[in-house]
């Protein structure tokens, strides 16, 4: 699966889904006269926006490396997502504060005359978002792409304040012993939402930072380097450079005291060119003598 081309067709598919849902969710609010719904179309509405942020990161990190930043652009991906996880922790405040209005107001939606209409309408953005949701989860693990993971928790960010507004009204439609509810129920999706924004954020800026390697790949590396070199070596001190369409290793290998400079150059040269046939990176050896 290519990466970018999926990054930009989940983009799309986006863009073009939530442009729909805006419209009938929006004619379903001016049918009934809920402000709820009309509310939620424009939050829908806003997907789109950063489904548009996705594409333009996509065409970003596919620029060639040039003299100023001569690892490439794929950093995009990294600077996108925290985009991404701000607007999520916008999204939460809003739903966090809401429903504590609602809360202290024993707010309830017994103002609002819900027919058929708006629960249909409700429940199918419920569905349609939460698909798109899983598709964006999909692509994201494939291709280990944290954008797209991003936009799908932007998705259900908006499945489940429509989640709120349909138990909402459900519930208040047939009783007025639950009014808190509908308030209760948006504190934790907006704690889901802090958490996955936290989550895309944290991530976002590790990569950003620089990373230690995972001990599966040091323990693969270290099994291809006793292929290639039986005697007596060691590696140590790995740190990766993740620049998302490029990455570079770093680690330094400890070799017998007594061999000569260029025997050692010989041996991180093949070391180096294993690692970039069978692990896609470009690596940089340190050589140490072995005490």
């Amino acid at each position: 699966m290519n990466k970018i081309k999926a990054q930009i067709t989940e983009g799309i598919l986006s863009v073009v889904i939530n442009a729909v849902l805006f419209g009938i969710k929006f004619w379903a609010g001016l049918v009934t006269g809920s402000i709820a719904l009309i509310a939620d179309a424009w939050h829908t509405l806003s997907d789109s926006l950063t489904s548009i942020f996705v594409i333009g990161s996509a065409k970003l990190s596919t620029r060639k490396p040039d003299k100023k930043h001569p690892f490439g652009h794929g950093r995009w991906e990294q600077i996108s997502s925290i985009f991404i996880a701000f607007i999520l922790g916008i999204i939460a405040y809003d739903f966090f504060i809401n429903s504590i209005d609602r809360l202290q107001n024993r707010e309830d939606y017994k103002d609002v005359i819900f027919g058929t209409l708006a629960i249909v309408v409700t429940v199918v953005s419920i569905v349609v978002k939460e698909l798109l949701a899983q598709y964006a989860f999909y692509i994201g693990r494939k291709t280990d792409n944290a954008i797209v993971k991003a936009d799908g928790w932007h998705h259900r960010s908006d499945s489940l304040s429509s989640v709120v507004v349909l138990i909402g009204i459900i519930i208040t439609k047939f009783t007025d012993k639950f009014w808190w509810m509908d308030g209760v129920l948006g504190i934790f999706c907006a704690l889901a939402i802090f958490y996955a924004a936290y989550e895309i954020m944290r991530e976002a800026i590790s990569k950003l930072l620089g990373e230690e390697p995972d001990q599966d790949l040091i323990e693969k590396i270290n099994m291809e380097v006793k292929n290639i070199y039986d005697r007596d070596l060691r590696t140590h001190h790995f740190h990766l450079h993740n620049y998302i369409t490029q990455k570079e290793i770093t680690l330094h290998i400890m070799l017998e005291k007594n061999m000569s400079i260029e025997e050692g150059h010989k041996i991180a040269t093949v070391i180096e060119n294993m690692i970039k046939a069978k692990f896609n990176m470009s690596a940089t050896i340190h050589i140490e003598p072995l005490e």
